[in-house]
């Protein structure tokens, strides 16, 4: 019997030392499960959720570099009253000395507040667009999360855990799920900006998972991704025929290296690269898109193209199937050189310019979600890997604010209108500890809305059943319909 064909028999009987470990985690043992052949041979295949979702599809907005939404959604009257004073020793309880930048005076900056829609929600003048959208919100007024610096608050938003190795919550999901289009990855990230994001590709990891389930990065411009399309002087039959060489050849190293993972994305992406040669292209073309649509994104406004294009691009990949799409926003070239909303110094500068480039694409595409009958089966999510102290720094810049926070969700399955926890009266910590959303619970209640128990969504590594979550984590239901 050749390696091949031993290899065969001990996946179909399900024995083996891999086999085996593999049985005992099933009802019986003993056995491969129908579902566990399936996924070795695909790994991509679509698979059932744990209970019916209530969305398709996740576009995850991350505002990169933390805007004060104290600026934005979070009106604080008293905050106004105060500012220029020192910041009372009271409001400062629970958290640790040696702040980042130190403690300044509290600081105002010059908005003007006003209430929208049946719901009332608050939003300042900073995002006139976005604010005629505010009964398709739910607001989380009582955000937290762990760490002080960008890249480690970033790592955690999108993967839970403060170090690298574990898998970002979009790979999460197209491992429990599948995908829907066997034409273009289950999980994509879009960014606006010719360099990579804060952090890097690690955000998008598949961590310990099989590499094969790691986000697909796609560049703005025509070409997303690069390397992609075919030599001029090769023709489709012999890119074919070497395709077809290297799949054997790598199934042969696949026998001999059957935990690879690596190599076992890499045979995969090979197939699913020559099949996105037209589909990958096509999915961010925008030039069928009408006028009307490309002024409702604001492609007609230098201050939010960019942006723009890249939600519009989100749109056309959620009608594709995708599960998971992750945009990450930026850049505007803005006093300091900040490229994203990093408002240590200038922040009236900093924000003017970045709330221009986000708020008309965000409310064009809440609005093209809705008239293309998308909005029900897709969840929007705009978040941020932290807030903005209610106290100044640098004079008229403000420090990173772990401690409260706002973000929103969008879409089917959400209960629209409403507001969840709320912090203290100048901003800055959650009033009510028992509604602290971290990003575990943020991520539990999407899993949720995708279908999945996070509890249930598990991975056997090292010998411990891993869960998105680690160990902690809550589905918010009150943000839930």
């Amino acid at each position: 019997m050749n390696n091949q064909s031993r290899r065969d028999f001990l996946v179909k009987t399900g024995y083996g030392l891999g086999g085996l470990a593999a049985s005992t985690l099933l009802p019986g043992g003993g056995m491969f499960s129908a579902a566990m052949a399936a996924e070795l041979a695909d790994p991509l295949a679509p698979k059932q959720p744990h209970f019916p979702a209530k969305v398709k599809s996740v576009i995850w907005l991350h505002m990169d570099g933390a805007p004060s939404t104290i600026d934005l959604y979070d009106y604080k009257p008293e905050l106004i009253k105060l500012s220029g004073q020192d910041i009372p020793p009271s409001f400062m309880k629970g958290i640790k000395e040696g702040v980042r930048g130190g403690t300044g005076k509290l600081f105002t900056t010059n908005r003007t507040w006003k209430q929208h829609g049946e719901s009332g929600a608050w939003f300042s003048d900073l995002l006139p667009n976005l604010a005629q959208h505010a009964d398709k919100l739910a607001f989380v007024k009582s955000s937290v999360t762990i760490g002080a610096t960008h890249n480690i608050s970033i790592l955690k938003l999108n993967t839970g855990d403060l170090n690298p190795g574990r898998p970002s919550l979009g790979a999460w999901i197209q491992y429990a799920l599948g995908t829907a289009n066997p034409d273009l990855p289950a999980y994509v990230v879009l960014y606006n900006d010719k360099k990579e994001p804060t952090g890097g590709s690690i955000n998008w990891s598949s961590g310990f998972l099989p590499a094969v389930y790691q986000g697909a990065a796609f560049r703005p411009g025509d070409s997303p991704i690069l390397f992609l399309e075919r030599p001029e002087l090769e023709s489709a039959k012999q890119q074919r025929g070497a395709l077809d060489l290297l799949k054997r050849l790598n199934e042969q190293s696949g026998a001999r290296y059957p935990n690879d993972s690596e190599l076992q994305a890499r045979i995969q992406s090979y197939e699913l690269a020559a099949r996105m040669q037209t589909t990958a292209p096509e999915a961010v073309d925008l030039k069928k898109e009408s006028d009307a649509t490309k002024e409702l994104y604001g492609l007609n406004d230098e201050g939010s193209k960019s942006y723009g294009e890249t939600l519009l691009r989100a749109r056309r990949l959620v009608e594709r199937g995708v599960r998971f799409i992750q945009v990450i926003s930026g850049p505007q070239e803005v006093a300091g050189d900040s490229r994203n909303w990093d408002g240590h110094t200038n922040l009236e500068e900093n924000h003017s310019k970045h709330a221009r480039a986000v708020d008309k694409p965000i409310a064009g595409l809440l609005a093209d979600l809705k008239d293309r009958g998308l909005l029900d089966s897709t969840l929007v999510v705009w978040t941020s890997e932290f807030g903005r102290t209610s106290y100044g720094q640098s004079g008229n810049g403000r420090d990173h604010n772990p401690w409260g926070y706002t973000q929103w969700l969008a879409g089917g399955g959400v209960n629209a209108g409403t507001t969840y926890g709320a912090t203290d009266e100048i901003g800055l910590q959650v009033a009510d500890k028992t509604k602290a959303v971290d990003t575990y619970d943020l991520h539990a209640t999407v899993l949720q809305l995708m279908g999945l128990d996070h509890l249930k969504t598990t991975y056997l590594h090292n010998g411990r059943s891993e869960r998105p979550t680690v160990v902690y984590g809550k589905v918010i239901k009150e943000l839930i319909a």
